[in-house]
């Protein structure tokens, strides 16, 4: 069986930036989009033209900027939302509209005080009139995660009659459970007339933690589009982590999916946004945090030392981090002490390791963490440091 690609719908610029406090100017969305470009994702969303006239001035610099991905401009199923938004995209080499309504029962009835069919109607109209701006054109059914998929399925085949040629089917308050939502993709893989033409696409968050889970029980399930930010960047608890699901894919070769990004880029990506939002990446992050290939535990820190894959499924070079950091803390062992001493310039024998050894313990004790400097000053401390040979 032939391994299927998984589009990478990168939204940091647009959902992402959701985050208080996390907004961004003309010129540093400009950056991030360059470097999403080196990244390798397949569709940048750059944000919400309608939203302000920055958002607006932003959307059509990254779309006049962006050479090869698809640029997304998001709206309402709103006539002058998708006009504003065709006329952010214009000089796109691969532009795209998203447009799209709520479909659960809670977004019919007390956000539209609409009904079943009128959201269908609407949907259908809101992707036929974008349609007349652009070819590709994405519906999305915001809260799908909460809808009935029979109903569901309905609103899809409105929206591909109208001409979508991307379904997004958002668990938007991260409500789902992996198997429901994997679930859900397949009901509407099986049931939507026409699904042929449309590509399914995963949008969730991660309210529950469940967010990357979700997506990739998506792709299993037939979705061929991802999308996500980079960090797990988004309003609330953040979306989907580009960088949780590219490295699951490649870890997981056995699934048959694969991604067009450039992982040795994730880590350099991933501290720009962190940089230019000014929100610290959570050390315990999986993939791009601080802590993500850093080991303290003895146990943990011989195993690694004798061989990385002990411990270590990920090559910390296929995410753009030099290397695994061994941290020396009251819980490290000899091994450890060892290994961080002669990175610094010095062999231990056994027994000159014993007795340094009890000296960085006590040291370690009255302190978080041991660093080189440190390492120093024990060792020439030791009443063993005339006889330790220095390189």
């Amino acid at each position: 069986m032939a391994a299927e690609q998984i589009q990478i719908f990168d939204t940091t610029l647009r959902d992402g930036e959701q985050v208080p406090g996390c907004k961004l100017n003309k010129e540093q969305k400009l950056i991030i989009a360059e470097q999403l470009e080196h990244l390798g994702v397949d569709v940048i969303e750059a944000g919400f033209p309608v939203s302000s006239p920055g958002d607006f001035d932003a959307v059509a610099a990254i779309a006049s900027q962006v050479k090869n991905a698809t640029v997304c401009g998001l709206t309402r199923a709103v006539e002058n939302d998708i006009d504003v938004a065709a006329a952010a995209l214009k000089t796109a080499k691969k532009p795209r509209i998203h447009t799209g309504i709520g479909t659960s029962e809670s977004h019919i009835k007390f956000k539209f005080n609409s009904n079943k069919e009128a959201i269908i109607e609407r949907a259908y109209k809101a992707v036929a009139y974008a349609k007349k701006y652009v070819e590709d054109v994405e519906f999305y059914a915001e809260d799908a995660g909460r809808t009935e998929n029979e109903y569901l399925a309905r609103v899809c085949e409105a929206a591909i009659k109208a001409g979508a040629t991307v379904l997004n089917i958002p668990d938007t308050t991260g409500y789902c459970l992996p198997e429901e939502y994997g679930a859900k993709i397949k009901y509407l893989k099986e049931h939507v007339d026409g699904i042929d033409k449309a590509i399914l696409s995963c949008h969730c968050h991660n309210d529950l933690g469940l967010a990357t889970a979700n997506s990739i029980a998506g792709a299993i399930n037939g979705a061929r589009q991802i999308e996500c930010t980079i960090n797990g960047v988004g309003e609330r608890a953040g979306n989907t982590a580009l960088e949780e699901v590219v490295m699951v894919m490649k870890q997981h070769p056995n699934m048959n999916l694969f991604t067009n990004i450039q992982t040795q880029q994730l880590y350099r990506t991933s501290q720009l946004v962190s940089e230019h939002m000014g929100v610290n990446t959570q050390p315990n992050k999986a993939i791009v945090g601080a802590n993500a290939f850093a080991h303290s535990s003895g146990i943990h820190q011989d195993g690694v030392i004798k061989n990385r894959q002990t411990y270590e499924i990920i090559d910390p070079k296929d995410v753009g981090v030099t290397e695994s950091a061994i941290v020396l803390t009251a819980r490290s062992g000899r091994a450890a002490l060892a290994y961080r001493a002669k990175l610094v310039g010095y062999e231990l024998t056994k027994l000159q390791l014993d007795e340094v050894y009890q000296s960085f313990l006590t040291f370690a004790d009255r302190q978080k963490e041991v660093h080189d400097d440190d390492i120093h000053r024990i060792i020439e401390a030791s009443k063993v440091y005339s006889e330790i040979v220095i390189n």
